[in-house]
């Protein structure tokens, strides 16, 4: 029984997903892990990318001595997972994800960048500014920017082009929200045609935030697939 790695979203921690850690660890080891720079780790002076963060999966899992795990990746987490698929694919088990943006172009990632910007977050969402320095007191005001940054590159240079998801041929369930603005079921069924074992799983009234989804729901679908 391969063991669980939940990986957080972008300006995210692994804070956010213990409560949907709690209801596994009595059927399957689970671990939970924060990418460079987020949470209480300083932020480090390299730029953030997709490539750093799937180094930082293959070092927690190598710290662990875990072989091989399964994922649950939620947001740009899941898009770690399958990077991780396709570049280290021995390393990787079964793959579920949830409101991950699969399919990125510059004009996907000036779509999600709008919003980054620290002094309009202050100005407008404050209590969002404040739950991001509560979760980031390091300083969430520098994880924004490189967010941003990571973000445009990934739309100028998406790491998983249309013609590669064919290769990735371990089991994906796909989750997304049927309210999700971020991640839509189109583009996610896109993908899961292209993955030779993809399952696509809309839940309903469910938007983009995980603290907004079921988690009872959720749940069952993730026990249903990653339990052997």
């Amino acid at each position: 029984m391969n063991p669980i790695i939940l990986l957080h979203g972008a300006l995210g921690t692994s804070n956010q997903l213990k409560p949907l850690a709690e209801r596994f660890e009595s059927e399957q080891p689970v671990h939970l892990m924060n990418f460079e720079g987020h949470g209480s780790e300083s932020v480090p002076d390299r730029s953030f990318r997709m490539e750093h963060f799937v180094e930082n999966v293959i070092d927690f899992m190598d710290q662990h001595t875990i072989e091989k795990a399964d994922f649950f990746g939620y947001s740009m987490g899941g898009y770690v997972a399958m990077m991780l698929a396709k570049d280290h694919p021995d390393r990787v088990g079964k793959i579920a994800t949830l409101g991950t943006v699969l399919k990125w172009s510059s004009e996907v990632a000036e779509r999600e960048v709008k919003f980054l910007n620290p002094d309009k977050i202050r100005e407008k969402v404050p209590a969002f500014a404040e739950e991001l320095e509560n979760r980031h007191p390091a300083g969430w005001e520098a994880v924004a920017s490189k967010t941003k940054n990571l973000l445009l590159d990934l739309g100028k240079n998406p790491r998983i082009s249309d013609s590669e998801w064919s290769s990735i041929s371990h089991k994906v369930r796909i989750h997304t929200g049927d309210r999700d603005a971020t991640a839509g079921i189109e583009q996610s069924l896109d993908v899961c045609k292209k993955l030779p074992n993809g399952e696509l799983m809309v839940l309903p009234d469910t938007p983009h935030p995980i603290e907004k989804a079921n988690l009872n729901l959720l749940t069952c679908s993730l026990k249903d697939f990653l339990t052997p």
